[in-house]
């Protein structure tokens, strides 16, 4: 069948797609499950190609608006999805007015006379921590979808675009967007009993296998301003953010005035929180005396914990917080504190939502790791690489940062994974990624102790650390 238009071509779809969507249902149902997992109720969501509503009617959110430049589209979407702000508008030429928490463009970017343009129309939707979620048929797929048109088990599509990842990411590049994550899923897109929960569910998580998949997810951020002015911020190391610094100190007596002698001023105030975890030496008294040292330049808060772990202690830390961003930093003061600089200005220009140290790219000295826990490290980061869909080098690096209200939602999701984490790095790695957030690690350079002994034992809690990935998994990966 011959189209004169785009738009005549879609108004004819329009009055199959509600039976289509609904005798495919197991394919779109997995595209709205998965951008699901990274929505949440408290999240405006803006759709842009809705179609008749189907993806943004089940999406999570307080606030929820789509688009679609069909009217037959719309009109369908308005009677299915009364509650829900519908105009009819060209994703190239967008009117909309304000700022959304999450994009969604789902399997609309093929149909666009011109991609570059729709995309770049989104800056003007976007704050600095709007997520963009953009799905889109895996072009290996092309023949296998014509094939299925010509049976008749497919509606006809009119001629679009087929790009491969690459092509994607380059076009919300050029089009100011950073994409922090690529994500491909579903190898077969109907239900087949046992087939299709094995190739979807397992096979498909795969490397060389999840190449096939049909479905391929681009997750994307505004790129950061790099103008001269913000330059000029960083560099000056002020802005309008405070910051809070919560050091967990046990038997660190040591360390404690050596903390704060060396911690910078971060923002437009710092305040520095130490947890004392139930130390055998005099680390709860060293704290006292030197807050009252650094009483009149220091903002310093002192507590002690009334569970057990570090989990326990940086949490008791965060809820007492009054800076715009949290920041951890170990009492060993290993990774020097000098370098929560760097931390800041990472989370503060936009490059990242979620700051993570890493301890293994530059050399360490001697004895700031022992062997066997070297490659404990390394372990886990390959797993989390495959785990989190990104490269990742450090994952128990004791130096992580988070806006306050991101850890907040943090908190607000965290029964999804349970509390399982009595260190704390799994909990909020994974809870980042839950989040949809953007996830950095920033290269220090790891020092020797000057004080004290580690309170980590190798091998007990290296077990249980497998034992958490392997739990995350579930809800992570295999989702």
């Amino acid at each position: 069948m011959q189209f004169n238009s785009r738009l005549e071509y879609f108004e004819w779809v329009a009055k199959k797609r509600p039976d289509k969507r609904k005798a495919h249902s197991y394919y779109w149902k997995d595209i709205t499950y998965f951008c699901n997992y990274f929505a949440h109720d408290d999240l405006s969501v803006l759709e842009v190609g809705c179609g008749t509503g189907e993806l943004i009617g089940r999406i999570k959110g307080k606030r929820k608006t789509a688009i679609d430049f069909s009217p037959s589209m719309i009109e369908l979407a308005k009677k299915n999805f009364p509650d829900i702000e519908f105009y009819c508008m060209d994703a190239e030429n967008i009117t909309l007015n304000g700022q959304y928490d999450l994009i969604l463009l789902s399997n609309v970017i093929g149909h666009l006379e011109d991609v570059q343009k729709a995309l770049s129309g989104l800056q003007k939707l976007c704050h600095p921590r709007t997520k963009i979620i953009v799905t889109y048929y895996n072009y290996l797929w092309e023949p296998v979808l014509k094939f299925a048109e010509w049976l008749r088990l497919k509606t006809p599509t009119d001629r679009q675009n087929w790009l491969s990842l690459k092509d994607i990411n380059n076009l919300m590049y050029l089009a100011g967007f950073d994409v922090y994550r690529n994500v491909r899923r579903m190898i077969v897109p109907f239900r087949l009993l046992v087939i299709s929960p094995l190739f979807n569910g397992f096979i498909a998580k795969m490397p060389f296998f999840r190449h096939f998949c049909i479905n391929q997810y681009a997750f994307a951020k505004p790129l950061p301003d790099e103008t001269p002015e913000l330059k000029d911020v960083r560099q000056s190391n002020s802005g309008k953010y405070s910051v809070s610094v919560v050091i967990p100190a046990r038997n660190e007596s040591g360390n404690i005035e050596n903390a704060i002698k060396r911690l910078p001023a971060l923002g437009s105030h710092t305040e520095i929180i130490f947890v004392e975890g139930h130390s055998t030496d005099n680390t709860w008294q060293t704290i006292l005396d030197v807050e009252k040292k650094y009483a009149a330049t220091h903002s310093i808060k002192a507590i002690r914990q009334s569970g057990k772990g570090k989990a326990d202690a940086v949490r008791a830390g965060f809820d007492i917080a009054s800076g715009d961003i949290l920041m951890i930093l170990d009492a060993d003061l290993t990774v020097p504190p000098e370098d929560l600089v760097k931390f800041y200005n990472a989370i503060v220009s936009g490059k990242g939502d979620f700051i993570n140290g890493s301890r293994l790219v530059y050399p360490m000295e001697k004895q700031a790791m022992r062997f066997l826990n070297l490659l404990g490290n390394k372990f886990f980061s390959a797993l989390f690489s495959w785990l989190l869909d990104r490269p990742f080098k450090d994952t128990l690096c004791g130096t992580k940062v988070i806006f306050r209200d991101d850890y907040k939602r943090l908190i607000a999701n965290r029964s999804f994974f349970g509390d399982f984490d009595p260190f704390g790095d799994f909990d909020l790695i994974f809870g980042a990624h839950k989040l949809n957030l953007k996830i950095v690690e920033v290269p220090v350079r790891y020092r020797e102790r000057t004080y004290g002994t580690t309170n980590i034992s190798r091998f007990k809690h290296g077990f249980l650390l497998l034992k958490m990935c392997l739990f995350a998994a579930r809800k992570i990966k295999f989702v």
